[in-house]
């Protein structure tokens, strides 16, 4: 890996960017903090200095997806203004395509391997930052106004994700050669886990 140019004012986010360009082709085990001290030509006690160790990195990493996924998928779900329907159908696909246009991120996010890390940071009870707190809460506002079956919205939440979870899983391992007909089964998939919801 090149050496690159840094301001020492934003080294931690020069370390994250090279880490995510790093696992679009290598696994993240063999990412290590010597790689981040080559690529910009600073010494471990600098990386250090952000973060204690690779645990550390990897945790910052997780919770950068999750930041970039909830800014992708929540906003629909908190938009009041739209229809519920409509709002849960964007929101779905937005999950889709975070996965299929970020499938490093989107596999690191929920590698088994890091689930420990993964349940320390985002719980279904955060409900400011959880995406599905507010998928959770729209089935709810969707139950109160008649259009989807009250059942329990934890549940229907949940039976949605493992849809998404699972197409999504898909695409990143290139199973069936799915991405050669994203657009006509994403929105099946969408389509026939949303009609599930409605009364």
């Amino acid at each position: 890996m090149k050496k690159t140019s840094y301001h020492h004012g934003n080294l931690k986010e020069e370390f994250l960017k090279i880490s995510f360009n790093f696992i679009k082709t290598e696994d993240i085990e063999k990412l290590t903090l010597k790689i981040l001290s080559e690529a910009t030509g600073t010494s471990r006690s600098a990386i250090y200095r952000h973060f204690s160790s690779k645990d550390t990195l990897i945790e910052t990493m997780i919770k950068s997806c999750f930041s970039e996924l909830e800014k992708e998928i929540s906003p629909p779900l908190l938009d009041k203004e739209g229809d519920i329907i409509d709002r849960l159908n964007l929101s779905l696909k937005k999950y889709l395509e975070f996965a299929r246009n970020n499938p490093h991120m989107y596999q690191l996010l929920f590698a088994k391997k890091y689930s420990n890390i993964r349940e320390e940071l985002v719980t279904v009870e955060d409900s400011d930052i959880s995406g599905f707190a507010n998928l959770k809460r729209a089935i709810e506002e969707g139950q109160e106004s008649g259009v989807i079956k009250k059942e329990d919205s934890y549940n229907q939440a949940i039976i949605i994700w493992a849809s998404l979870h699972g197409l999504s899983s898909m695409f990143g391992d290139g199973f069936l050669n799915v991405d050669e007909i994203y657009t006509k089964l994403s929105t099946t998939v969408i389509e026939q886990t949303i009609s599930g919801l409605l009364v």
